[in-house]
């Protein structure tokens, strides 16, 4: 990993604290770049005009006793990495081989976006339990690779 690694990592963990996630430890952050330069940024909370988590005070997923990994269609938030793409895609902007910097591993429902984008790579922080999303990384020929600070 390079100094540029670790400067759009850390950023992602910047953007990650703009998360309307009710749970803390959910907050998490997406920065897809292309040649040293940022395209978009994403981060995981309610789709516009919704109301998050926060503001309602309280999480349906912790509410319904929803393990983690399970169940994501049972969310108000839309994934770091989900808005980041949908962002390139409102702006039209191109993200066919860029790098996807994210604080958490994606997962399953995010790897195939990505692979579907035409991300090339993705750096991730912390591991998610999802075997399932590596598979697809692999299967597809995205490069997956964990930051280490």
């Amino acid at each position: 990993m390079d100094k540029w690694d670790k400067r759009f990592m850390d950023l992602t963990n910047t953007i990650a604290q703009w998360s309307s996630c009710y749970q803390p430890n959910r907050n998490i952050g997406a920065v897809i770049v292309k040649n040293k330069r940022i395209l978009t940024t994403g981060y995981n909370g309610a789709p516009a005009g919704i109301k998050s988590c926060k503001e309602k005070g309280e999480c349906m997923r912790r509410k319904l006793n929803i393990p983690s990994g399970t169940r994501h269609e049972l969310c108000f938030a839309i994934h770091a990495e989900q808005n980041a793409i949908i962002q390139a895609a409102k702006l039209g902007v191109s993200i066919q081989d860029a790098t996807l910097y994210c604080t958490h591993q994606p997962c399953v429902i995010c790897s195939k976006m990505i692979v579907n984008s035409g991300i090339s790579k993705v750096i991730y922080e912390k591991p998610y339990p999802d075997d399932f999303s590596s598979q697809i990384f692999e299967e597809a020929g995205v490069e997956l690779v964990q930051f280490v600070y």
